[in-house]
C-alpha cells in the first residue's frame, strides 16, 4: 500500500460490497471549500481499476478558515455540497463510502495565530460531518509535506505514470496561502535536507521526491505581502505599479497587517486605511515582487529563494489550482517564456476601464489582481524555481487530467484507502465471463481432438477390412 507520511501503514485495504465504489473528500482551502466525489470499479480495486471523479461541488462562501470569529457558521457552510453528495452517491452505497475532509494553509495560518479558534472551527465542520450517512473518518490539517505529495501522486495516477515505471512528472500547486512545488529526483540528490523528501514505493517502483510548501507565498497572502512591502512609510495613498492604471480603491491597513504572513508592524504614522491606485507598470510590479524573495542566505548546494534546499530541476511539470486559472485567463499556457512575458506588460499597461469593457462578467476584485498575480507567477516560477527560456516548455498549464481535477485530494484518498500496492499486483485472475469462455473454448478443443481420433480409428479399421 502507499505508505502514509506520517509514518503509519493502514492495516486493511477499503473494500465495497457492490459494482461500484466511491469516496469523498472535501479541500478545505484559505480562499473556499471544493467537495470532490470520486468513482471507481469494486473488481479492479486496488489493481487495474482507474478512479475518476464522478461530482465536484465548489461551497459557496470563503473558506473554512474566515470563519474563526463565528466557527458554527464554518460547519453550516457545508450543508448544500454535502446534500449534493447525498444524491450523488447511491443510497445503499452511503454507509460504507469513506468521507474524508483535510484543511489546508489557511487553517495552518490560523493555527498558528489562535489554537483554540482553530479547534472550534474544525469542531463545527465535524459536527456537521459526523451526522451525514456517509463514512466519516476524519477531519484534520495537512501539512505542506502532505500537500505537495499527495498532489504529485494525484498526477501521476491519473496519466499512468506509476505503473509504466518510467519518467514522472512533477507537480507545481498554488493555492491562496501557500504554494507547493514536488518532483522525483535522485536518492543522492534527497540527502542535503531530509525535511524536504519523501520517499514513496508503488507498484514495484522506488520514488525519491523533493517536496517543499512555502507557506504565505499563495496568491492571496503574496499580495498581502506586497502592499506591506510598499507600505511602510504609511502613507495615505500607494501607487501600484502592479495594478492597472486608473484603478483605486479603499483599503484598511488592518486588512493587510492583520496577516500572521506580515511579520512587520502596522506603520507608526499610518492612518485606519488607505488609497490603493494602480499605475500599471510591469517592470516596476517586477521589482516590488522581488523584495518579497530572499535570494542571500543559501547555505546548500542549490537553493530556490528564502535559503530553502532544491536540487536541480528535473523532467517534465503539471502547474495547476491558480497557476492554471491565472495563466488561462491571460492567455499564457502555450507560449514561450519571452512571448508571455511580452503579453503580461500589454496587460498591465491596459487602462483599468478597458479591462473592465474587455471581462464585463469577472468579478472586479479578481479583475483588478491579474496584472500582480501573473507577474509573480513568472517570477515565481523563472527566478524562484529556476525555470529557464529553455526548461519552460517542461511546465503544462493544467486543469483537468482524464476528466478529474489535478489536486492533492485524491492522491490523498488513495492513501488512506490503500488503492495503490507497493509492490506491482501479479496478472490479474479472469472476471467470471472470462472463465466460462476459456471452459466453453477448452471444451469444444477437447471435442474436435477426440472427434479426429475416432475418425483417424475409423480410416484404420476400414482399411484392413478392405485388405482381408
Amino acid at each position: 500500500s502507499l505508505i502514509n507520511l506520517q509514518g503509519d501503514r493502514f492495516s486493511c485495504i477499503y473494500t465495497c460490497r457492490w459494482k461500484f465504489c466511491y469516496g469523498i473528500v472535501l479541500d478545505a482551502g484559505s480562499s473556499h471549500t471544493a467537495v470532490y466525489i470520486y468513482e471507481w470499479p469494486a473488481e479492479k480495486e486496488n489493481d487495474t481499476g482507474r478512479v475518476k471523479q464522478k461530482h465536484f461541488c465548489q461551497v459557496k462562501g470563503p473558506g473554512i478558515s474566515s470563519y474563526s470569529l463565528s466557527p458554527e457558521q464554518a460547519g453550516h457552510s457545508l450543508r448544500l455540497c454535502i446534500q449534493e453528495a447525498v444524491l450523488n452517491v447511491p443510497r445503499r452505497r452511503h454507509h460504507e463510502t469513506p468521507l474524508y475532509l483535510g484543511a489546508t494553509a489557511g487553517m495552518r495560518l490560523l493555527r498558528m495565530e489562535n489554537q483554540s479558534l482553530c479547534d472550534q472551527v474544525l469542531g463545527s465542520v465535524e459536527k456537521v460531518l459526523q451526522s451525514t450517512p456517509f463514512d466519516y473518518q476524519g477531519a484534520r490539517i495537512i501539512s505542506g509535506q502532505e500537500e505537495g505529495a499527495f498532489g504529485w501522486v494525484t498526477v501521476n495516477y491519473l496519466s499512468d505514470r506509476l505503473k509504466q515505471g518510467s519518467g514522472t512528472t512533477g507537480a507545481l500547486d498554488l493555492g491562496g496561502a501557500s504554494t507547493q512545488i514536488t518532483f522525483a529526483t535522485n536518492q543522492d540528490e534527497t540527502g542535503e535536507s531530509a525535511e524536504n523528501t519523501v520517499t514513496f514505493r508503488l507498484y514495484g517502483n522506488d520514488y525519491f521526491l523533493y517536496t517543499h510548501s512555502f507557506l504565505c507565498y499563495g496568491k492571496d497572502q503574496v499580495l498581502k505581502l506586497a502592499l506591506a512591502q510598499q507600505t511602510q512609510a504609511g502613507a495615505s495613498t500607494l501607487l501600484d505599479p502592479c495594478f492597472n492604471q486608473g484603478y483605486s480603491t479603499n483599503l484598511s491597513y488592518s486588512s493587510v497587517y492583520s496577516s500572521p504572513c506580515i511579520t512587520t508592524q502596522k506603520p507608526l504614522a499610518a492612518g485606519e486605511g488607505f488609497t490603493h491606485r494602480g499605475t500599471g507598470n510591469a517592470l516596476q510590479c517586477q521589482e516590488v515582487v522581488r523584495r518579497i524573495f530572499n535570494f542571500s542566505g543559501c547555505t546548500f548546494s542549490h537553493c530556490s529563494f528564502n535559503g530553502v534546499y532544491q536540487p536541480p530541476l528535473q523532467g517534465q511539470f503539471g502547474a495547476f489550482s491558480a497557476y492554471y486559472f491565472v495563466m488561462n485567463f491571460l492567455n499564457l499556457t502555450s507560449d514561450t517564456l519571452e512571448n508571455n512575458m511580452e503579453k503580461m506588460a500589454r496587460y498591465c499597461s491596459t487602462p483599468w476601464t478597458q479591462i473592465k469593457q474587455q471581462f464585463p462578467n469577472v468579478k472586479e476584485k479578481y479583475l483588478a489582481e491579474y496584472c500582480f498575480s501573473g507577474t509573480y507567477i513568472l517570477f515565481l516560477l523563472t527566478h524562484g524555481y529556476n525555470f529557464t527560456s529553455d526548461t519552460w516548455s517542461n511546465i503544462k498549464f493544467i486543469k483537468k487530467i482524464s476528466g478529474s481535477d489535478a489536486g492533492w485530494t485524491l492522491g490523498y484518498m488513495l492513501n488512506l484507502t490503500n488503492m495503490i500496492p507497493a509492490e506491482a499486483p501479479d496478472t490479474p485472475p479472469l472476471p467470471h465471463a472470462g472463465y466460462v469462455t476459456l471452459l466453453l473454448f477448452t471444451s469444444l478443443l477437447l471435442f474436435l481432438i477426440l472427434l479426429c481420433s475416432l475418425r483417424s480409428l475409423w480410416v484404420r479399421c476400414t482399411s484392413q477390412r478392405q485388405i482381408i
